[in-house]
């Protein structure tokens, strides 16, 4: 059995690897061989933001390498469309594996449903039900033209079927819950980054500012970085390309307690999320890893498609207010310690149900 897997962005190389795992014990332990064939869209072409986290997590190198780069939502989804589907007729797969909400999902799903190849969605059925935000957009086509529903929670599930989908859906648990367990243990092991930046044990907040909604507006970015440095500890904020480039276009000032630093690898980030006092981001998916590891969140966006950790408590939405961001700091601040629900994303064996999804439907 043949699959294509695309990827393009930094999240999906890390859901990938899980997968990609699971694939490789499948072949060691003697059962029909799966062959993977990863293309890579050339989305995320920064060194620190791709080929690291491949040789971090021992991926494979991609087989083909499409170099898409940036540009608009329209031009960037364009530039991948005729070399997915060149590479798509020349292996003729039996599933199209793609992951999450980024441009690359939708160009795999366009490419591969107008193909008629059987299309797998991993992350299927998130909504934040906000329109305005291009990672919705993507996610709702790719479930309506996919084959296979490759769902996080119950709530996920739940989400299709108010939308009439309910064949081919099945609730896998999540993938970054698999990453965040197999590789915790790998990052207290070999990252430096805390000795390198000198940070102790909650000593420190944790913020990420790469969406596009908070990007593009001056105000929105204004009030997040008048927020982050009212706060009362240093702040360490691993700046994204694209956020590099409009605080300068909007000549907004980094606040003295806000220490921006490069993007970091996977393991690097792991550590810095585990050792954070608190999370700040607008970010899909550290919400989800500040849940796994029991470090308060607080969401600068306005909704988000993992409401489970909102209504768990270990997540505040506030959008970009400085207000409402500073009031979450503190309604966290001042609440007791307690447990996660260790099974809401699953048992950490997501990928390896996906591949026997994936097997028993090709049979």
């Amino acid at each position: 059995m043949k699959i294509v897997t695309i990827v393009g962005a930094r999240p999906q190389f890390i859901k990938t690897a899980a997968v990609s795992r699971a694939i490789r014990a499948h072949n060691q332990a003697g059962a029909d061989e799966v062959v993977e064939v990863l293309i890579h869209t050339g989305q995320h072409y920064d060194e620190r933001m791709s080929a690291v986290f491949f040789a971090e997590m021992e991926l494979a190198a991609p087989a083909y390498y499409l170099g898409a780069g940036s540009g608009s939502q329209a031009e960037q989804t364009a530039a991948m469309l005729p070399g997915i589907e060149q590479k798509l007729l020349a292996e003729s797969p039996a599933w199209v594996l793609l992951y999450g909400d980024t441009n690359s999902t939708l160009a795999g799903a366009l490419a591969a449903s107008k193909l008629r190849l059987p299309i797998a969605h991993i992350e299927a059925g998130l909504r934040s039900y906000n329109r305005d935000m291009p990672e919705e957009i993507n996610r709702v086509i790719t479930d309506h033209v996919a084959d296979m529903l490759l769902c996080p929670t119950d709530k996920a599930v739940e989400n299709l079927a108010q939308e009439g989908i309910s064949e081919g859906v099945y609730n896998v648990g999540d993938v970054m819950y698999d990453c965040a367990l197999l590789f915790a243990a790998v990052a207290m092991e070999k990252s430096r980054i805390l000795f390198n930046l000198e940070l102790d044990k909650a000593g420190y907040y944790l913020a990420t500012v790469h969406r596009q909604e908070n990007t593009d507006c001056k105000e929105a970015l204004s009030g997040i970085f008048g927020a982050l440095g009212q706060l009362d500890l240093p702040v360490v904020l691993p700046l994204h390309p694209r956020t590099e480039k409009v605080l300068r276009n909007f000549a907004i000032v980094v606040p003295d307690n806000v220490r921006l630093i490069d993007p970091v690898s996977y393991l690097d980030m792991i550590l810095l999320e585990k050792g954070a006092r608190m999370i700040l981001t607008d970010s899909g998916g550290i919400q989800k890893e500040a849940y796994f590891f029991a470090v308060p969140c607080v969401t600068m966006r306005r909704q988000t498609e993992w409401v489970e950790t909102v209504a768990s408590g270990w997540n505040i939405l506030t959008g970009p207010d400085e207000a409402k961001i500073l009031e979450a700091v503190a309604r966290h601040a001042q609440r007791g310690e307690s447990g996660v629900d260790e099974t809401l994303f699953g048992d950490g064996r997501a990928a390896y149900k996906i591949l026997e999804k994936l097997i028993a439907h090709f049979r």
